[in-house]
């Protein structure tokens, strides 16, 4: 049985989508299955004492500017630091992942596009035309799961991960959660392969 990752995102994050490639070369150097849990970021940072964005100190704001053109060329990529269309609600995206999920198919293809279409291509991701097209170039049936993601289930799944969220001690995006050991952020994933490669107990707080 291969080992599993839970991995909570949320499409707003651009943290999530600067990390999303390292974390799948990570997930498959190491034969990962890999249970995707997008959450409602607001949420979780109320809830567990963090601020939006908007609201920090713009001494913070002006850091994280900086922090992302570092990891911008770091990882090779190319996106827009403010891109327009965002930020967004999310909803009806990250429903699209569980609404895969749920049918058994895998939804790994559809976030790389998705990830990149509010980053990099500024598409509108409240569409749900642009969410068909976005699926359907992912070989997924795009209107059945724009459809389903809709859908009072998919809410209620989406409000089960923010639940397996707080409960895994998980207060922002990504998070990639392995053995209980919570690894915030994209710049843990290399961590995140060190404690797969060594094969070590996982840590705990002493809080």
């Amino acid at each position: 049985m291969p080992r599993q990752v839970d991995y909570y995102f949320s499409f707003q994050s651009p943290w999530a989508y600067i990390g999303h490639r390292a974390f799948q070369e990570t997930a498959s150097t190491f034969n990962l299955k890999v249970n995707y849990k997008p959450v409602v970021l607001v949420d979780l940072f109320s809830e567990t004492g963090g601020l939006p964005l908007m609201k920090r100190h713009p001494v913070r704001q002006r850091y994280r500017m900086v922090e992302l053109q570092r990891w911008r060329d770091r990882r090779g990529l190319k996106f827009h630091l403010q891109p327009e269309n965002w930020p967004f609600n999310a909803r009806l995206a990250d429903g699209v992942v569980i609404a895969a999920t749920e049918a058994g198919l895998d939804p790994e293809p559809f976030m790389r596009r998705a990830f990149a279409a509010v980053w990099e291509d500024q598409l509108k991701m409240t569409d749900p035309a642009t969410l068909i097209k976005l699926a359907d170039e992912s070989a997924l049936p795009g209107k059945q799961l724009v459809e389903r993601s809709g859908s009072e289930e998919i809410s209620a799944a989406y409000e089960k991960n923010r639940q397996d969220a707080l409960a895994a001690d998980v207060f922002g995006s990504p998070v990639y959660v392995l053995d209980g050991e919570v690894f915030w952020g994209q710049d843990r994933i290399e961590l995140l392969a060190d404690a797969l490669k060594s094969g070590r107990a996982p840590y705990r707080s002493q809080v």
